[in-house]
């Protein structure tokens, strides 16, 4: 008589919203794998009635926990978001630079931290909410281009990737509602999540006052001239509009160079060459796969965008990548993700 194959384990990582929800859902009724759920804690602050800001989501993940009848743990991960994305959010913004959390947060804790302790706990693999696809060794774009998330997944490793699950990659968006509808879970319903939980609505600017202390300087138009006084260089971003300050040209200004040494803050109108690059440099590289270079592909500079054609060379052990057309307002700290067809092959982090 032979003895039944044990079915592979799986921890499902539950956020209490409706794409984790449809995820672990997939799993079970597939009947190919023993599923328990996972809540992480990675912020823990109270929020104005007392209650911890995870409370809510946790709440919806037990429930659809309790639909599935699975198992749900609840784990904590707090010192180690602390530790290695908040620090380095803080680090970067302090240099004048604006960093992108999710995609250091997937890269150390959520593909980091939590596959490490879903190893020791016996389990074979993780399962995200991520539209994205893993197959063949290669990390592919969603099904839903528009809901496509490998630009925030673009510095795993193989290793990390090969013991992921992506169960609503090939799904759409309205398709994963429709499933949530259909199965009748708890979150079938629930808004979509953006942003992130430690900040709320309270304004970036605002929450990054409490750790960086405001280093006032002038702002400056792109010629030289002096027009008003900025409260700190981590206060702003690239490209974003800048109010406030008036000139005789009644046209917006936009942020469009920070001069670090100086204290300056730059300003220009929407047409100022400062806001265009033709060419970047890279830093903290991650390639998903081997790569030869010179190569020539495409890249999204922010989640979202349009694909650009470019030309990536390595030259003195320094990559660089070169665009078709001159880029705006590249900001330095956030990532440039490259593809090549449907395969994200990784990516950098501005320098």
């Amino acid at each position: 008589m032979k003895t039944k194959k044990p079915k592979q384990k799986v921890l499902v990582c539950m956020s209490g919203g409706v794409d984790s929800s449809v995820a672990a859902a997939l799993l079970v009724s597939s009947k190919k794998y023993d599923v328990t759920g996972a809540f992480m804690i990675n912020y823990d602050e109270p929020m104005p009635n007392g209650y911890s800001c995870y409370l809510p989501d946790y709440r919806d993940a037990v429930r659809v926990a309790a639909k599935l009848r699975i198992p749900i743990l609840k784990l904590d991960f707090t010192k180690e978001y602390r530790e290695k994305v908040l620090s380095y959010m803080f680090e970067e913004y302090e240099k004048g630079r604006t960093p992108n959390p999710d995609v250091m947060c997937n890269s150390y804790v959520k593909f980091g931290s939590w596959l490490k302790k879903a190893e020791e706990l016996g389990f074979d693999y993780i399962a995200t909410g991520h539209y994205a696809n893993f197959f063949n060794g290669k990390l592919l774009k969603a099904d839903d281009l528009n809901k496509d998330q490998t630009y925030f997944l673009h510095q795993l490793t193989l290793d990390q990737l090969d013991k992921t699950l992506f169960p609503i990659g090939k799904y759409t968006k309205p398709e994963v509602r429709a499933l949530a509808s259909k199965l009748d879970l708890p979150t079938a319903e629930k808004e979509e999540s953006m942003g992130i939980c430690f900040i709320g609505e309270v304004p970036m600017k605002e929450f990054l006052q409490k750790r960086i202390k405001p280093t006032p300087g002038n702002i400056v138009m792109s010629d030289g001239k002096v027009i008003g006084s900025h409260d700190g260089l981590p206060f702003y971003t690239i490209g974003e509009r800048h109010v406030g300050v008036k000139t005789d040209k009644n046209e917006a200004l936009y942020v469009v160079a920070k001069n670090i040494k100086t204290n300056e803050l730059v300003v220009g109108y929407e047409n100022d060459k400062l806001l265009y690059s033709k060419k970047i440099e890279l830093e903290r590289v991650n390639w998903i796969n081997r790569v030869v270079l010179p190569l020539r592909c495409e890249v999204r500079l922010r989640h979202r965008q349009p694909l650009q054609k470019c030309l990536v060379k390595n030259i003195d052990s320094k990559i660089f990548i070169e665009f078709e057309k001159p880029q705006k307002a590249i900001t330095p700290g956030q990532f440039a993700v490259l593809y090549k067809n449907d395969e994200c092959l990784g990516g950098g982090a501005v320098k």
